[in-house]
């Protein structure tokens, strides 16, 4: 594995336990945060790993995929499409109260242990 591929994967597993710790620390929101950028930095891991190129400077986990042909498996799909779609109000919350309250300990568990699952997958994928 390369030096760029192995520096993403290395940040991605730093910032899932940066999950786990925000966890314990009851900073749901941020939990869901770093689950979307884990996913995200292991697709970067993968995108420079075939493309041999610098990924580009995007959050969007589908176009990532999209850059190398890379199938979501059905089991997280949905997981995929969530943290897609929570990547702007977890990132840049206008309400932190309520996000606070739709983000309990609940979803970040939910979230951190799917999350944790998909990485397994992709990491797989980093040849």
């Amino acid at each position: 594995m390369n030096k760029a591929v192995n520096n993403w994967v290395k940040s991605s597993e730093y910032d899932i336990k940066t999950a786990d710790a925000l966890l314990k620390s009851k900073r749901y929101v941020y939990v869901i945060f770093m689950c979307h950028l884990a996913v995200e930095k292991m697709l970067k891991a993968i995108v420079t790993n075939v493309t041999k190129k610098v990924p580009p400077k995007t959050h969007n986990l589908f176009y990532l995929t999209k850059l190398v042909s890379l199938d979501i498996p059905e089991i997280y799909l949905s997981m995929v499409m969530h943290l897609s779609q929570v990547s702007i109000p977890t990132r840049y919350p206008e309400d932190i109260i309520k996000i606070s309250k739709a983000y309990n300990r609940k979803a970040a568990l939910k979230y951190l242990k799917e999350t944790k699952g998909i990485l397994k997958w992709l990491r797989n994928e980093v040849k």
